[in-house]
């Protein structure tokens, strides 16, 4: 049977912040005084990535609460400008996660409404498994897409985050949907990929900075060639 529904992740999936994680990252630390290249800022971001499993490992659910995301994101924050030889006594990691949690500091990606189009177009349904907090809800209504997406799976909300197959788990029972009947697209292979394929759903990885040239899945670095992915499932 072909395929009958496309879930997404969100995060660097279909929404980013604007004009980049990078760039906005290095323009609040020159604002305090720091002068950092947004190429230094995706060093250090590198430098803190397993920060995210030893959360999944240790089950902080830090999407679940306004006071664990604080903890959780200030965390990466403070490890980050350590990386990056910046002092900060809480201050700037505070003005970092303002900034990191205020909706109009994102937008689209430039390939996401061509694509929903497409996928629509062809009757597929469209739904949404993110690790994120609650007001993804909110962020997605400015951005003007949320009702595109049928279900709305997010972490903030349901109290579970990926990689737990449980919110895979959730998403298919809300549309009705055995695993095969799904593809998956997200930007992690640890929280993305694997969980989704352990499940039987299609992977797809989106690499759009190429940080995974040798993934053993699906791999696209542009939304507009997933089209072509789902019609090649049968």
């Amino acid at each position: 049977m072909p395929l009958r529904a496309v879930l997404f992740d969100v995060g660097e999936t279909l929404v980013h912040p604007a004009p980049s994680f990078p760039e906005l990252f290095s323009a609040v630390v020159a604002a305090e005084g720091h002068t950092r290249s947004p190429d230094a800022v995706i060093d250090a971001s590198r430098a803190v990535f397993h920060r995210f499993s030893e959360a999944a490992r240790d089950v902080e659910l830090w999407t679940t609460s306004p006071e664990r995301s604080a903890r959780f994101w200030k965390s990466v924050y403070e490890r980050m400008l350590i990386e990056l030889g910046i002092p900060d006594d809480a201050h700037l990691a505070d003005v970092l996660y303002a900034k990191f949690t205020d909706p109009a500091n994102y937008a689209l990606f430039d390939d996401v409404l061509p694509t929903l189009d497409e996928l629509e177009a062809a009757g597929l349904v469209l739904a949404i498994v993110s690790n994120f907090e609650a007001w993804l809800e909110d962020l997605l209504g400015t951005l003007g897409v949320r009702d595109r997406f049928a279900v709305r799976v997010i972490s903030g909300r349901e109290g579970v985050e990926k990689p737990d197959l449980r919110i895979f788990e959730l998403a298919l029972e809300r549309l009705s949907l055995d695993p095969v009947d799904a593809m998956y697209v997200g930007d992690n292979p640890e929280f993305d990929v694997a969980p989704a394929s352990t499940l039987g759903m299609t992977p797809v990885l989106i690499d759009r900075r190429d940080r995974f040239p040798d993934a053993d899945t699906a791999r696209i670095t542009d939304l507009r060639e997933l089209p072509s992915l789902v019609r090649a499932v049968v």
